[in-house]
């Protein structure tokens, strides 16, 4: 229900900043394109994750598996060793300096003097080059270390060195060797080292394989939405996409896509609806001016051109009225300064010196708010357009604080009233309540819509309600927030 006087929009308005070009199509051929499809990205992803899991697995596996057998291995030679020491201690050395042979898989047990002679073995002790750096160091009773191979083909050994006492009767101490061949340490770690070098690329290849076969799982959805989403064109806006269902990610996706579609197309409903209205609103004018022109024509006076010229300010306002929707429709956000609005209420009724019926202002005390004055003024005199249209007796206008940081202004006329249905289509484009759209004191139906854009471009809103006090009428509020941020919606 329109019930506004078309009004020339505000010469003041900030005109629209310019916006930046699209890109060219060279420049965005010349950036660098990612390739490979998201499927093939994340097997390579997954596999280079379990390559660099197993490196680091394995590693550690064989460092900490080689240090663990070596130092078995030393634990039972250093056993072997001491042994053999502690018999200097009971008695003295066997028979023919004959060592029996050494238990736990120890290879060779000998005792060389403090001259480096050797006066007991195990066995042939001619075969262990390498000792002579390793009897303990003054202050240690033990000394334990990793040979290399003797010579080619041979292997590593572990041997220790016990510090021992002489025979009984000799005062300068023995050492006392014990060696075991590294030959089964060597060969688990090589077999571990095989085993890990050979496991690792069957995994490495699963992991990817999952991966391929996982996030093709996961986009099938993904795929179906583009799908349905590369056929929906501008005659079929009706088109939704598949929704997976669920909470997931692809469903919210899902979800979202159509609720953009639902959106498309309402926008396109109401654009349709809108350009269909506007060549309505204009046919008729264009019509009586042409017809009144023609008359002129023929017979030229004085009442057929003031009735084109009326029929022409009629024209320019339904335009002007067209332009300032369209540029609160997608024009930056208005300006913000302080405004009083109990003084646009009173400059607007000042600027009606012989209104239709009486008008009244109800402003108690200075309102302020935080806006773009002369839209304000606008969303106002619209508001008070359309209470004077319908009044019968008079019109009231009240500008107060809500208290919560809401600035209010209420425009409320004794005229017929909105039923409760329409109060909400009330606002919309070209909607009028009355049924005679072409009456010369009808409005366009576009005053109400522009003073709700004007409201929601600032953060608030208009609403229709009930007449106070339970009598006939129609009362429009208009609020808008006070100075500093805007308040909570309710």
């Amino acid at each position: 229900m329109d019930r506004a006087r078309p009004r020339p929009p505000s010469t003041s308005r900030p005109p629209s900043p310019s916006r930046p070009p699209p890109p060219s199509p060279s420049t965005s051929a010349s950036r660098p394109r990612r390739l490979g499809s998201l499927r093939a990205r994340a097997a390579a992803a997954a596999a280079l994750a379990m390559a660099a899991v197993l490196a680091t697995g394995g590693l550690w596996l064989y460092t900490l598996l080689r240090a663990n057998l070596i130092e078995n291995t030393t634990g039972r030679t250093e056993l072997a060793a001491r042994k053999v020491a502690a018999q200097f201690d009971t008695a003295a050395l066997p028979a023919g300096s004959r060592l029996p042979a050494p238990e736990g898989g120890v290879d060779l047990v000998l005792v060389r003097d403090a001259a480096g002679a050797i006066v007991a073995t195990s066995g042939d002790g001619k075969q262990t080059p390498g000792l002579a750096g390793l009897p303990p160091a003054p202050g240690d009773d033990a000394r334990s270390a990793v040979l290399p191979p003797a010579r080619p083909g041979a292997q590593r050994r572990v041997v220790v060195a016990v510090e021992a006492p002489g025979p009984p009767g000799v005062h300068a101490p023995h050492t006392v060797y014990a060696m075991t061949v590294l030959g089964d340490v060597d060969d688990a770690n090589r077999a571990v080292a095989l085993g890990l070098l050979a496991g690792a690329p069957p995994l490495i290849a699963f992991s990817a394989a999952l991966a391929w076969w996982v996030t093709g799982h996961a986009l099938r959805p993904v795929t179906a939405i583009r799908t349905e989403l590369a056929a929906v064109t501008a005659s079929e806006l009706d088109r939704r996409v598949p929704d997976p269902g669920g909470a997931d990610e692809i469903a919210r996706l899902a979800r979202t896509v159509n609720e953009t579609l639902d959106r498309l197309e309402r926008g396109d409903a109401r654009q349709r609806q809108f350009t269909a209205d506007a060549s309505h609103e204009l046919r008729n004018p264009l019509a009586a001016v042409r017809s009144r022109l023609e008359v002129a024509l023929r017979d030229p006076d004085r009442e057929s051109v003031a009735a084109a010229l009326a029929d022409t300010e009629r024209l320019q306002g339904i335009a002007a009225d067209l332009l300032l929707l369209a540029r609160l429709d997608g024009g930056p956000a208005p300006r913000t300064e302080p405004v009083d609005l109990a003084l646009l209420a009173a400059e607007d009724l000042a600027r009606r010196p012989e209104p239709r019926v009486a008008m009244r202002l109800d402003a108690r005390a200075p309102v302020a708010a935080a806006g773009d004055p002369a839209r304000l003024e606008r969303a106002l005199a619209n508001l008070v357009d359309n209470a004077l249209r319908y009044a019968r007796t008079g019109v009231t206008v009240r500008a107060a604080s809500s208290g919560d940081g809401w600035a209010l202004l209420e425009v409320e006329d004794d005229g017929p009233g909105i039923p409760e249905a329409d109060r909400d289509r009330v606002f919309e484009r070209f909607v009028r309540l009355d049924a005679d759209r072409g009456r010369t004191s009808g409005g366009t139906g576009l005053g109400l819509a522009i003073a709700r854009e004007i409201a929601r471009a600032h953060g608030g809103e208009v609403r229709a309600l009930p007449a106070s006090a339970g009598g006939a009428g129609a009362r429009l509020l208009l609020r808008v927030p006070e100075r500093g941020p805007a308040p909570p919606r309710p």
